[in-house]
């Protein structure tokens, strides 16, 4: 699995997460909050595979990995 999450979404991915799984204990209280893991676990592995299924890719390292140089 290559890297397709970049720097700056895997920070908006860590708090919209961690704004998710508040609500299981403010605010609506409801299961659903659970769903904030899954940005979290995105954001630490750093690979989407919705992203790999869109062909995005946010991670600037990789994103001249196809290219080779020849001297």
């Amino acid at each position: 699995m290559k890297h397709n999450v970049g720097n700056i979404d895997r920070i908006v991915r860590v708090v919209a997460g961690l704004g998710l799984i508040s609500l299981v204990f403010v605010g609506t209280q409801t299961l659903w909050g659970w769903l904030g893991i899954i940005p979290i676990a995105t954001a630490l592995i750093g690979w989407c595979p919705a992203y790999t299924l869109l062909g995005i890719n946010t991670c600037p390292a990789h994103k001249d990995a196809g290219h080779s140089k020849t001297s």
